[in-house]
């Protein structure tokens, strides 16, 4: 069986009309990269969807961006010529058994959430995930993240199990919610 090979022009297809602008589902470009960051430091900065305790710099988003392409896509919701959010799938785990799962991302500028960016985002990727003969889109939500558990739902995302107290950020231990699709 042979693999179908992702193309990037398939996410320059999806163009939707939002608040009274204009939003483009497009494939992650370098120039994103102040954006993406921005957007990432946020999130390090006030939100319990990361684990990462410190802001990184931009030499630390290039080389996070180099991981992603052909076999790892990752997207961006272009706002009126702004990454306002983006969504990425990563390895699930290091071995090989492992290869057909994959990790979800999907982070939104604090100046666009509740627009529908994440939604949009994810019906974006989860067609890519089966273009490319994922098995499985796996999700890790801090518990407590309730937009984002009602989210992957939404997309028939189903609750895998609870890893409690992984991860201790803001004074407190948080636990960490699997949701996983089967494609």
């Amino acid at each position: 069986m042979s693999r179908k090979r992702f193309t990037p022009l398939f996410c320059f297809l999806l163009l939707y009309i939002i608040a009274g602008g204009f939003m483009l589902i497009r494939t992650g470009l370098e120039k994103d990269l102040p954006a993406l960051l921005d957007i990432y430091n946020d999130a390090i900065l006030n939100t319990t969807a990361t684990f990462d305790l410190v802001e990184q710099d931009i030499e630390e988003r290039k080389k996070w961006f180099s991981k992603y392409g052909e076999e790892f896509p990752l997207i961006v919701a272009d706002v009126e010529g702004e990454a306002a959010g983006y969504c990425c799938l990563s390895p699930f785990r290091d071995k090989k058994a492992y290869q057909k799962t994959v990790e979800i991302s999907i982070y939104v500028s604090k100046h666009h959430r509740g627009k529908g960016l994440a939604s949009k985002l994810l019906a974006a990727i989860i067609p890519i995930a089966r273009e490319k003969d994922y098995h499985v889109i796996m999700a890790g939500i801090t518990a407590g993240n309730d937009s984002s558990v009602s989210l992957h739902k939404k997309f028939g995302f189903e609750y895998a199990g609870c890893f409690k107290e992984v991860g201790f950020k803001f004074g407190e231990w948080q636990d960490v919610l699997f949701y996983q699709l089967t494609l």
